[in-house]
């Protein structure tokens, strides 16, 4: 099956895999018919930006710009795991990954399987494994009922936690929470207490 997954990978294709939070629809980021295939499939709105799903602090830097001082630690402490973090982009993100927006997310899931998969193919794509507008894939072979056997996966519904990831916005002076996960703003701060939080 691995094999199968990454020749999918590699022709343009979407596979299923499962991060630590819910299974991911992953293809080659950089790749805008795989990027288009994976928005098909979904049924997704295409003024939804999508993340990067990369496999070291190097791929964030390589697509990002204008960082704060504090994303190392922050790295180094959450990553990889259930985190978004959301950074200015540089011109080396496609538009069609951030919807030409100024900023991008990233994402390094700690499924081992996955993370590898990031290492070889990256950076990819892994917005979840449902149709827009569903409740995000924990379940696999739900999934595949959703899209009607046309992707190939790696099951382990075992890895889940079905709590999305905590997505971060670095990209201003004053971070902010996004989306509330299983990383909460007291975990960021007894790890990095100089992080200047918004006020709440």
């Amino acid at each position: 099956m691995m094999e199968k997954i990454k020749q999918e990978l590699e022709k343009g294709g979407a596979v299923v895999l499962p991060t630590e939070t819910v299974y991911g629809l992953f293809a080659k980021a950089l790749d805008e018919e795989a990027v288009d295939y994976v928005y098909q499939l979904k049924r997704r709105p295409r003024d939804k930006a999508l993340n990067l799903n990369v496999a070291s602090l190097d791929d964030i830097l390589n697509f990002s710009k204008n960082q704060p001082h504090y994303l190392l630690k922050l790295v180094d402490s959450f990553l990889p795991g259930p985190l978004t973090v959301i950074l200015e982009s540089n011109d080396k993100v496609p538009y069609w990954v951030n919807s030409g927006l100024p900023t991008v997310g990233f994402r390094m899931p700690s499924h081992p399987i996955t993370l590898e998969l990031i290492r070889e193919f990256g950076p990819l794509i892994g917005p979840s494994a449902n149709i827009s507008g569903h409740t995000s894939g924990v379940s696999f072979k739900e999934i595949l009922k959703d899209f009607g056997q046309e992707v190939l996966g790696i099951e382990d519904d075992t890895f889940l936690t079905g709590q999305d990831s905590t997505i971060l916005d670095l990209s201003s002076d004053k971070v902010k929470i996004l989306r509330q996960g299983s990383i909460i703003r007291e975990d960021i701060l007894a790890k990095i207490p100089e992080i200047p939080f918004e006020e709440v």
